[in-house]
């Protein structure tokens, strides 16, 4: 069943004890094993997605699945120490749903992170990527259904939904710190099977460089929302077929924890200049 405003609503309002006066104004999303940035937000308060009302568990391994409030160079962001997918089991309004609770309680950017097979030959794993644009064509919109009003209009446009300001912000930041940051599409397919060789073919045909499990649909409902975006990618191995060799969670993993230095480094920059 499709939740209603009301149910958004007593969300925000259970949050809002837990926080007392502090308002978050940029929500941030971490990806499989990135969560660590989220432990060194200042005056933390933690709060577990299944304490929430109407909130999903986050299974997917290496994600925490809780929210940190508090201050990270200088801004109030809440953080989501991992994430809700389709695969699952939930529906894509129940795995954007927090998005727009963070919304009623104030945030007006996000900053989306992900772990990501890479589909452009050129580059390798251990490289960061900045999303420009995505794809997502196989699978309902997460705005299916009765549209809410007090979010966003019935037919939202999508020509921008990283936000090229952010972008540019992003490239600066990488340039300054002496950080490779590729551009590109992230592609998603909903998994949890990792994509066949062949469908890696087929999605760097349509223009995709990064291939993943999540962020295209938070980023339709912050979109819908008026959120302002920025999507950075590590990617994590070598998409299938590329490589003679299969894939593996724990290759992610281990990636991602070789990365945290760098990807922290881009994103805590980032945030001192938004």
């Amino acid at each position: 069943m499709p939740f209603t405003m009301e149910q958004y609503q007593e969300s925000a309002a259970f949050l809002r004890t837990r926080l007392g006066e502090f308002r978050p104004k940029i929500a941030m999303v971490l990806g499989s094993g990135l969560g660590s940035l989220g432990d060194e937000v200042e005056h933390p308060i933690f709060v577990d997605y299944r304490d929430i009302p109407h909130f999903k568990a986050s299974t997917a391994p290496g994600h925490k699945g809780r929210l940190v409030f508090g201050t990270l160079e200088g801004q109030a962001v809440a953080v989501m120490q991992g994430r809700m997918h389709h695969y699952e089991g939930y529906s894509y309004e129940e795995v954007t749903y927090a998005l727009r609770v963070l919304r009623l309680l104030g945030c007006e950017t996000l900053i989306v992170t992900n772990a990501a097979g890479c589909v452009n030959t050129a580059w390798q794993a251990g490289d960061l990527m900045l999303i420009t644009d995505q794809i997502k064509l196989f699978s309902e919109s997460p705005l299916r259904g009765e549209n809410l009003p007090q979010f966003g209009v019935r037919f939202p446009d999508a020509s921008h939904l990283y936000t090229p300001r952010l972008q540019e912000l992003a490239r600066q930041t990488a340039a300054e710190l002496g950080i490779q940051l590729r551009e590109g599409v992230y592609f998603y397919c909903y998994g949890p099977q990792y994509e066949t060789p062949a469908e890696i073919r087929a999605a760097r045909i349509l223009g995709g460089d990064a291939v993943g499990m999540s962020t295209a649909p938070e980023v339709i409902v912050a979109g819908h929302c008026g959120m302002e975006v920025l999507g950075i990618t590590l990617l994590s191995n070598m998409a299938a077929g590329i490589l003679d060799q299969p894939l593996s969670e724990q290759e992610v993993l281990e990636a991602a924890g070789a990365a945290r230095e760098k990807f922290s480094g881009l994103i805590r920059a980032c945030l001192r200049k938004m």
